[in-house]
């Protein structure tokens, strides 16, 4: 897209702005009142352009009612608590429900793993997520880059939602082995790499790190039994 532009600019720009900027007016974060991280210990970021725009966590609520986590989002964010972090042989779970779909399509909720230096422009993880209409999406951050691991694809492993207005429950799991790590969405594997293909320069440091919930944006979500075992 970007290099059609380039070579039909004089054309194709007047018919393109208008497009992209109707499509950003119709799905921009909004910002949840009252917001802000209220869980003991917990904290967060937004995603970079989220963060270019000057959006922080402040714009969505990340509140703890008993054991279960109650996020209202604004703009897409990571969210962690520094002393959650996994190494070695490992299985980081939860269940993630969704009360409805508060926007025009589908967004993704799961987890993230070998988190380094959170919090910060070098912020470096990968996360697997899963969308209500039964997709599933693996990518990575390294600071503001961002690269798509596994790209959206539907698998009967992932829960659809009856309809907008239907609630959708997943569990996601991270499952780390020796030479491989595994997400599965409701007990199935999704998806399987090589520790090489994720691990090296660009690329993460370890598995070994930090784990956390990824939301995207416009989210109502409610994340429970998030637990590590060996």
């Amino acid at each position: 897209m970007r290099e059609w532009c380039r070579t039909a600019f004089v054309i194709g720009v007047a018919v393109l702005v208008p497009v992209l900027s109707t499509a950003g007016q119709q799905d921009a974060d909004r910002t949840v009142a009252g917001g802000g991280i209220t869980a003991p210990g917990w904290q967060g970021a937004v995603d970079s352009q989220a963060a270019s725009q000057g959006k922080s966590v402040k714009d969505s609520k990340f509140e703890q009612k008993g054991d279960t986590f109650h996020l209202t989002i604004g703009p897409a964010a990571v969210y962690w608590n520094p002393k959650n972090t996994a190494s070695g042989d490992y299985t980081v779970k939860a269940t993630f429900t969704e009360a409805k779909m508060t926007s025009g399509h589908p967004h993704p909720m799961g987890l993230f793993i070998g988190g380094s230096r959170m919090g910060t422009p070098e912020q470096s993880l990968i996360y697997c997520t899963a969308y209500r209409d039964g997709s599933y999406i693996v990518r990575r951050f390294n600071g503001s880059n961002v690269t798509q691991v596994a790209r959206k694809t539907p698998n009967p492993a992932v829960k659809k939602a009856a309809s907008a207005d239907e609630s959708v429950t997943q569990e996601v799991a991270w499952i780390v082995k020796p030479d491989k790590a595994e997400c599965q969405i409701n007990g199935t594997t999704v998806a399987s790499f090589d520790k090489a293909e994720l691990v090296g320069p660009g690329k993460l440091e370890s598995t070994d790190g930090v784990y956390g919930i990824r939301v995207s944006h416009n989210m109502d979500v409610t994340v429970s039994n998030l637990k590590l075992t060996k």
